[in-house]
């Protein structure tokens, strides 16, 4: 009998602790597409700006803070990885099939840089320049409204063509993908 309510017991605190769990400030997320007949994913963790609007990516805002500023994670928490069936080409730079981290520069408000990292596995905010396989410039624009959830797109433009997109707060910033 003690045995039974020692287990009910713990049964019942386990189920109010997980029902006290907050959702993560920055969820897990992912996008998928598949262009040109490939599999092409980005995995990330989507911050939200929460009330911060115009205090993101200025000099002295929230990315500012990142000890490789001005190379942001281009997402929160664990590292942005992307993972290609195909050899690709994002912008002007050539990609193999494979899994890869993603960085962007944002030194330049209106003309970032998209960074494909060769090390991956690690957190986010580590950065290592050696490691890049390679960057290109982004296509900057405003979105519509402003973004409260980072937001990565792919979409498939035909003829084994693509653009993938990332937005929030106040910009999105794309960058054409072709698949070999």
């Amino acid at each position: 009998m003690k045995r039974l309510l020692a287990c009910t017991g713990l049964l019942l605190g386990a189920v109010t602790l997980l029902a006290q769990q907050k959702p993560p400030a920055s969820p897990p997320a992912t996008e998928s597409a598949t262009i040109g007949g490939k599999s092409i994913t980005i995995t990330y963790s989507s911050p939200r700006v929460r009330g911060r609007e115009g205090h993101i990516f200025t000099k002295d805002g929230l990315i500012s803070h990142d000890p490789h500023y001005p190379v942001w994670r281009a997402g929160a928490n664990a590292a942005t990885t992307l993972k290609t069936d195909a050899d690709l080409t994002i912008g002007d730079l050539e990609v193999p099939a494979g899994t890869y981290t993603l960085f962007v520069d944002i030194s330049d408000p209106s003309s970032w840089v998209f960074i494909v990292n060769k090390q991956t596995g690690e957190w986010g905010l580590k950065y290592d320049g050696s490691q890049d396989l390679g960057k290109t410039e982004m296509t900057m624009s405003m979105p519509p409204s402003m973004v409260e959830d980072l937001k990565y797109t792919l979409t498939d433009d035909g003829g084994g063509k693509g653009t993938l997109t990332l937005a929030w707060e106040n910009v999105s910033a794309s960058v054409p993908v072709r698949v070999h």
